[in-house]
């Protein structure tokens, strides 16, 4: 029992008291926030949408540390301490993405009711589309957030100085006990708290780090700027230079491809990926729907800056401070100077927001598409609210332990925030394409649209494979932007063959 005991715990740890303590206080308001905000569910309509009674600037803050989570907080730094703030290019096109999901598909969504927006694909086109798109919605979020809580464990057991499995576990049992107890409602308040904690972690490591820094701000520009770690846009090749195509559709980070694909990318993920549509479901209206999206852009942007001036004062520390020894893994450099760098309280701090952050998971949406979409009209159409309540709670539970198992396997990758990327690459084009061909025409089509996404998400995951072999030189960016356009056309052309009348025109 011992020898278990030493296996999972190995120690090592440097925390304090004090550093407990803050992840105690601020875990105990988060419990207290969530409880409050669950109390009395009756039906699943309380439990997936709280009953649509979610004030929108909640909602927003909900939404802004779902998108955040632990990949930002953990990976952002790492990313702009190896590399430089290319990565600030996406989030142009993702506010620009973020302005149409507000104009586009939200009326829509309040149009039909939707509990989840898979539901408003049964309307437009058919129940096979409605399954294509679930189990689509399924594999990408579950395999995404398994790099977000395998993120999460890596950089919690650095500070914890435990083993990943057990860190792993730690976040799961609390993740199911809360959301299965207070569904969304508990999720979304207790995202408040979440927001409020990464954002102060964020400043108060920048403020740390900037006393630290000999010369301060000025030094810290200067350092950085010296390296190319503040380079903000890759302009790529001139159209002139030999092999410029090989360049530009191999290269990610060039600007005109990361700004597009940072528009296409975040509209698949902010409005066909229930996890992040759920929290924009939970208001009353339309219009502070909207709002609530709309004013998203000035917190994630924020937030990103946040995390992305950790990184950068990160290299520079370590760039003054030759002796000091790097981790293995870069991914983990934020909480390996946390744990060796930063006084009491503040290592708490840093830990605080990450397991805050980490908390957050995708079992309320998985267990949302999974009873609405799929149990209820082939298991159990008739039966009744306690019953989907009860199915519920369980589902939650199934899916906490599915998602540990996927992200302990996915702990042997590096370069997490990437990889994230390309996870959701492969099917969201697909998932996007059907959701333009629904909202922007009147095509009428079921197996052709289902066909189209099975096409083009076998296209994506092959060209993913050889690109990742270096045999195609193609940036996995592209795979999100094909996936829609090939879905898109091919829905087109596929309805009237495969669905007969039925596949033209409305």
């Amino acid at each position: 029992m011992k020898e278990f005991i030493g296996s999972w715990f190995p120690g090592g740890s440097t925390l304090t008291a004090a550093d407990y303590s803050v992840l105690f206080v601020s875990l105990l308001v988060m419990f207290l926030v969530g409880w409050l905000g669950g109390r009395g569910i009756k039906s699943t309509g309380e439990f997936f949408l709280g009953a649509r009674r979610i004030p929108w600037w909640v909602a927003m803050l909900s939404f802004v540390a779902t998108e955040i989570s632990a990949m930002t907080i953990i990976g952002v730094p790492a990313t702009t301490f190896r590399e430089n703030w290319n990565y600030l290019q996406f989030f142009i096109g993702s506010a620009g993405a973020r302005v149409l999901i507000a104009f586009l598909f939200i009326p829509a969504f309040y149009q039909y009711n939707s509990t989840t927006i898979y539901e408003f694909l049964r309307v437009r086109f058919g129940r096979r589309t409605q399954y294509t798109a679930t189990g689509f919605f399924f594999v990408t979020r579950l395999l995404a957030s398994g790099v977000r809580l395998m993120a999460a464990g890596v950089a919690v057991s650095v500070l914890l100085g435990w083993r990943l499995a057990p860190t792993i576990l730690l976040f799961t049992v609390v993740s199911m006990l809360y959301i299965a107890y207070g569904g969304i409602e508990s999720v979304i308040w207790t995202n408040v708290i979440q927001a409020l904690a990464f954002l102060a972690a964020g400043a108060l490591t920048i403020l740390f780090l900037l006393k630290r820094v000999d010369g301060g701000v000025p030094a810290a520009l200067r350092l950085a700027g010296a390296a190319g770690k503040l380079q903000l846009f890759n302009w790529g090749p001139s159209p002139l230079e030999p092999g410029f195509l090989g360049k530009f559709f191999s290269d990610p980070n060039i600007v005109w491809v990361a700004v597009l694909n940072g528009f296409v990318g975040s509209t698949a993920a902010f409005g066909t990926d229930h996890e992040m549509t759920q929290k924009l479901l939970t208001v009353e209206t339309r219009r502070e729907s909207q709002k609530t999206i709309l004013l998203s852009i000035a917190g994630s942007l924020l937030t990103l800056l946040v995390f992305m001036s950790v990184g950068t004062l990160l290299f520079v520390f370590y760039k003054q401070s030759p002796g000091l020894a790097l981790p293995v893994k870069l991914d983990t450099i934020y909480s390996h100077f946390a744990l060796l760098s930063m006084p009491a309280f503040l290592r708490g701090a840093v830990l605080t927001a990450i397991v805050m952050a980490s908390i957050d998971s995708p079992l309320a949406s998985l267990t949302a598409v999974f009873v609405t979409d799929l149990y209820r009209p082939l298991a159990r159409p008739q039966a009744t609210q306690a019953h989907y309540l009860k199915v519920s709670r369980v589902c939650v539970a199934l899916f906490a332990l599915v998602l540990a198992a996927i992200a302990y396997g996915f702990s042997y990758f590096d370069k997490m925030l990437w990889l994230a990327f390309k996870i959701g690459g492969v099917t969201y084009g697909s998932l996007l394409g059907v959701f333009l061909l629904g909202l922007m025409t009147k095509r009428r089509a079921d197996r052709g649209t289902a066909a189209a996404m099975g096409l083009m998400a076998a296209v994506n995951a092959t060209l993913l494979v050889l690109s990742e072999m270096k045999i195609v030189p193609l940036g996995w960016s592209w795979l999100v932007i094909l996936g829609t356009a090939g879905t898109f056309g091919l829905g087109w052309v596929l309805g009237p063959v495969l669905d007969g009348e039925r596949g033209t025109l409305a």
